[in-house]
């Protein structure tokens, strides 16, 4: 599973911080690393262009794709980046579950 970690110009994407975030997408997808082809993930201060800070103003887009099937993408806000990226993975990794068992099903 490739990982790639992009941040707009008002989140301070350092190389140490996007390394922690691949790992964070990795651990928490590992379930299905087998069938996860590849990660991006977008992080983005939403209010910062206005200079106002808000809760819920971070924002992680999280696309993942999957070997045979359509990408998945998945967004959360929230007061922090961390727990954006989290939030991110925690339901990426519940619509891909729900999407492999559906195709599995469906066969």
């Amino acid at each position: 599973m490739q990982v790639k970690v992009n941040t707009d110009n008002n989140i301070n994407g350092t190389e140490d911080f996007k390394t922690k975030a691949r790992a964070a997408v990795e651990n928490g997808l590992r379930r299905y690393s087998d069938r996860i082809t590849r990660v991006e993930v977008h992080l983005s201060d939403e209010n910062a262009e206005r200079g106002t800070s808000a809760e819920g103003d971070k924002r992680c887009l999280l696309e993942a794709r999957i070997s045979g099937m359509q990408p998945i993408a998945v967004t959360e806000n929230a007061a922090h980046v961390e727990q954006a990226l989290n939030g991110a993975i925690d339901k990426a990794l519940r619509t891909i579950g729900r999407t492999i068992d559906k195709a599995r099903n469906h066969r």
